[in-house]
């Protein structure tokens, strides 16, 4: 279904508290960090401040991308802006990979300058190991709120957290290294966290990337809701399933078959039946249903048939040769055909029935290039009796 009012507004709700929770730490901790880290002579723990500085960025930018998202359709975006999400996935993603590219190059110039590396003062490393449990606690506080209200974004900004973590512990090592005597155990720890680091933020930039092409969703939901189509009261098969992402939810195009000799009201009715059905999944933001009588890929309409003011006039001419009128027409373009059925008022049945008989409906038949022609009449109180009259 699209997501109801209810659950946009948690989603908008946990998205802001996070966040803000998130903003709150990043910036008693950067202070921590850059102040310590220029006290004690600690290059690492200073880096380490500007990360969580960039997390500062990042926070924000949730922050607007959550406000654009939950904001309802408009002239310029049709369908909603539910991909602001995707566009801060991506963006976070890239942010992943500078971070992690930034921790490698760090890396290598400290192994190719282990001589210029200083020694650190203790308190360096306590307010490594405060930054290191204060951000894998932030992380498994956003990552579980991010899978109850099912947020790609929020699940991104979680791992970041979870990025922020892994430097404090590679700052960590290398002070730790640092005061043993090891200094080389920070840019070999440092390089092998970049890289991690690196290759989540890749695979978060490839997957917002990849929901931004409209991508589908997987084989398994769409099976899921081809079934929901299907049971529709009216439906008797589905051809043309596409999906495609729309932040967290996907937009559904589909085609159902109907009975091709309803009306175009039942055929209506029985469309949005199906996508109130669509709806009605919390996978689905939006569904557009086509009505189809038969399969347009398997029977394509064969020829080419006259259009409904074409066989107006031909009937009406027909018609008035015998003090007739009809009161419907009724066209049926199908694969076996094409079909006309003509509905006269209600009249005297002698008399209708001898002026019938003067119409050559074999002839209008052929000249119009109809598989049949029906006639029937209007009874009193609206019913139709049966079809007295049909040229094949």
């Amino acid at each position: 279904m699209s997501l109801s009012g209810t659950d946009a507004a948690e989603k908008q709700a946990v998205a802001v508290r996070t966040t803000w929770t998130s903003i709150a730490l990043n910036s008693g901790l950067t202070v921590a960090q850059l102040v310590v880290g220029i006290i004690a002579h600690s290059q690492a723990l200073i880096a380490d401040g500007v990360h969580s500085l960039a997390d500062l960025v990042s926070d924000f930018v949730v922050l607007i991308a959550n406000k654009k998202a939950a904001a309802v359709p408009d002239i310029d975006h049709n369908y909603g802006h539910s991909r602001y999400e995707t566009v801060a996935s991506l963006f976070l993603g890239g942010l992943l990979i500078a971070v992690g590219a930034g921790m490698l190059w760090r890396a290598g110039t400290r192994i190719m300058h282990l001589q210029d590396i200083p020694a650190v003062h203790a308190s360096a490393l306590a307010v490594a190991i405060i930054v290191l449990v204060s951000k894998e606690a932030l992380f498994r506080y956003m990552l579980r709120a991010a899978e109850r209200v099912r947020s790609a974004m929020l699940v991104a900004n979680a791992w970041h957290a979870r990025s922020d973590a892994a430097s404090s512990l590679v700052v960590a090592l290398g002070i730790v290294g640092s005061l043993a005597g090891f200094r080389i155990l920070d840019p070999i720890a440092a390089a092998l966290v970049g890289f991690m680091i690196g290759k989540m933020g890749w695979s978060f930039a490839w997957d917002a990337l990849q929901d931004l092409s409209d991508r589908a969703l997987d084989e398994a939901t769409t099976a899921d809701l081809r079934d929901i189509l299907l049971r529709t009261p009216g439906v008797r098969d589905v051809d043309e399933l596409r999906t495609r992402k729309m932040g967290d939810l996907a937009i559904v195009d589909a085609h159902i078959l109907v009975d091709p000799l309803i009306t175009v009201s039942e055929g209506h009715f029985i469309a949005e039946s199906a996508r109130a059905h669509m709806l009605a999944d919390s996978r689905v933001i939006d569904a557009l249903i086509h009505v189809d009588p038969e399969s347009d890929s398997a029977n394509p309409l064969p020829g080419n048939y006259p259009l409904r003011s074409t066989v107006t006039e031909a009937v009406r001419r027909a018609l008035a040769e015998q003090g007739l009128a009809a009161d419907a027409l009724n066209l049926h373009y199908l694969k076996r055909g094409f079909d006309v059925e003509i509905v006269l008022p209600h009249v005297a049945e002698g008399e209708t029935a001898s002026r019938l008989a003067s119409i050559d409906l074999d002839a209008l038949r052929r000249m119009l290039g109809a598989r049949e022609i029906r006639v029937s009449q209007k009874m009193k109180h609206a019913a139709l009796e049966p079809a007295k009259h049909a040229a094949r």
